[in-house]
């Protein structure tokens, strides 16, 4: 029997929680008819000690795969639970980037569009989980100066002579987007990042046009 630990990330009305997980295993041989049988393994993952009043957190996974060893069970656990990954990356795509209601004329035009949404979404991804790994970096590996400058003069602050910190400026970009910073809230999530993202690529390319402007007086 072995056991894994990870955080669970927060969801509406929850916050994000550390969880610890018993982890069974075992091996059973689905029958077929006239045929012979399917071996499979069953992993189940049940949290020791849940929160008081709350259930506790339990998977049951069938594989194809075999498990012989704790490192292998984990591995199963542990993609498993890249499935929030994912669901959020195509959050971003279908609710952000609103892909589902493209209306191109051709599957050229559609790809096109998707590898465009795809970087996007990348990146309002690649900026949460940076944001929470490594809060102290300074924003210019990450952003433009025009993004992380834009992202106070939207908030009417002071721009700083010092480059701030990436966790700094994302913040100022999910409060843009709606986030509203209390002690409980947490880090910010990936749909105050772009709706924040949007507002800021919005102030840029405003200044840009206005630059170019300038340059026909």
């Amino acid at each position: 029997m072995s056991r894994i630990s990870f955080i669970k990330p927060r969801k509406k009305g929850e916050k994000s929680r550390q969880v610890h997980q018993e982890i069974k295993v075992l091996h059973c041989t689905f029958p077929v008819k006239r045929k012979e049988g399917i071996e499979v393994t069953l992993v189940q993952a049940k949290e020791i000690n849940p929160p008081i009043g709350k259930p506790p957190l339990t998977w049951r996974l069938l594989s194809n795969r075999i498990v012989e060893n704790e490192a292998q069970a984990c591995e199963l656990i542990d993609w498993y639970r890249c499935r929030w990954e994912i669901e959020m990356f195509f959050d971003v795509l279908k609710v952000g980037c609103k892909v589902e209601k493209l209306q191109l004329s051709s599957k050229e035009r559609i790809e096109k569009a998707l590898i465009m949404a795809m970087i996007i979404a990348w990146r309002v991804m690649y900026l949460m989980r940076l944001g929470r790994a490594c809060p102290d970096l300074p924003a210019e590996l990450i952003f433009d100066f025009l993004e992380w400058k834009s992202s106070y003069v939207l908030l009417e602050k002071t721009i700083p002579k010092k480059t701030p910190t990436l966790n700094t400026v994302l913040r100022n970009l999910a409060t843009l987007g709606g986030f509203l910073g209390r002690k409980l809230d947490g880090d910010p999530g990936a749909k105050s990042i772009w709706t924040g993202f949007q507002r800021i690529q919005d102030c840029v390319y405003g200044i840009q046009m206005a630059h170019k402007l300038e340059g026909l007086g």
